[in-house]
């Protein structure tokens, strides 16, 4: 069973526990985390916006073009690290993935 090492907006440091298949938007808004979620997943709306620790980047497969456009209209993106949380299938492999939060837009 894979966690997430997660950074919340406060600079507060948590894990939490997540199943193979779960998506990363998915487990933190089930913890109430404030990660709106607006489109439910659909990578059409950039509200579950996550910066990958850097060390996490090239171990995660690489973001499609869809959720780039829709990164790269973010206020906070960050071109390296960057990521929509909706768009990370959580795998066994991924036992420790470490995290935080963007700020809200």
């Amino acid at each position: 069973m894979p966690y997430l090492d997660v950074i919340d907006r406060n600079g507060e440091s948590r894990q939490l526990s997540a199943r193979e298949g779960d998506n990363v938007m998915e487990v933190l808004r089930d913890a109430g985390l404030p990660i709106e979620a607006v489109c439910g997943g659909c990578c059409v709306c950039a509200t579950c916006h996550v910066y990958i620790d850097p060390a996490w980047v090239p171990r995660l497969a690489s973001p499609k073009r869809g959720e780039v456009a829709l990164l790269e209209g973010c206020r906070h993106y960050e071109s390296a690290t960057s990521r929509l949380g909706c768009q990370i299938s959580l795998r066994a492999e991924d036992d420790g993935l470490a995290l935080r939060l963007a700020p809200e837009e």
